[in-house]
């Protein structure tokens, strides 16, 4: 992305050394003026990539020195709204191609997955491969479970484990997502499994907070500790 007039600006100004700075700015006016200008120029920078330097400062001094400005205030929220309309689009388009590229991207990663020994791969579309076999009851959707996991994303990136905390987790299955729901009814009380879970079957396009994008195919390691039957289970 090519660099703004304004990061060009700011970034001259930044390098410059301490004590040059110092020459230039020497009463305290100065220095907040110059301050208000590097926070005020962060603060643009974050939305607008590209800046007329000229104009912002024509904007700036006219408000000033009092003088009527080029632009009332209808155009100016036109001007504002036309802005915000395009950025809008842009973030949706990116968000739209990011989705696309992690879908296909987790696609592929489960299409080589599903080839390997001993990965079974349900109707859903989830996959499953035991790595411990369990020895007692299988939870149904109703029953409350308790398990050890960790989650990474099919780039090895690790978003979440209860390993890291120490700490076993304890939640209604049929609380959580799709691809869990399923996959730890595939499992045994004492079991251990690794579990494939395609975006359909996690978070879908919406993904989670920053820690998991739009369409992420997710990989889970659980281990299923405990399983406690809903009221009224035989």
């Amino acid at each position: 992305m090519k660099k703004s007039m304004l990061a060009i600006a700011l970034s001259g100004a930044l390098v410059a050394g301490t004590a040059a700075q110092a020459e230039t700015l020497e009463t305290e006016q100065q220095k907040l003026s110059y301050s208000l200008g590097l926070i005020l120029g962060e603060r643009i920078q974050a939305d607008v990539d590209e800046l007329d330097i000229e104009a912002f400062t024509r904007g700036v001094e006219a408000v000033y020195a009092g003088e009527t400005p080029l632009l009332d205030q209808q155009q100016i929220a036109e001007v504002m709204q036309a802005f915000q309309s395009r950025k809008m689009e842009e973030q949706r388009q990116a968000m739209a191609k990011l989705a696309q590229d992690n879908l296909d991207k987790g696609q592929a990663y489960m299409a080589e997955n599903g080839k390997k020994d001993g990965v079974e791969t349900t109707e859903s579309g989830l996959q499953y491969e035991v790595l411990e076999a369990g020895s007692g009851a299988s939870p149904t959707a109703e029953d409350t479970v308790k398990v050890h996991y960790r989650g990474n994303l099919i780039d090895g990136t690790e978003f979440d484990s209860s390993y890291a905390r120490n700490e076993p987790v304890s939640f209604p299955l049929n609380g959580v997502i799709p691809g869990w729901t399923e996959g730890l009814q595939l499992m045994k009380e004492g079991g251990k499994s690794r579990l494939v879970i395609p975006a359909e079957l996690a978070y879908g396009p919406g993904g989670m907070g920053n820690a998991i994008g739009p369409n992420e195919t997710l990989v889970f390691e659980v281990e299923l500790l405990e399983v406690n039957p809903s009221d009224g289970k035989e």
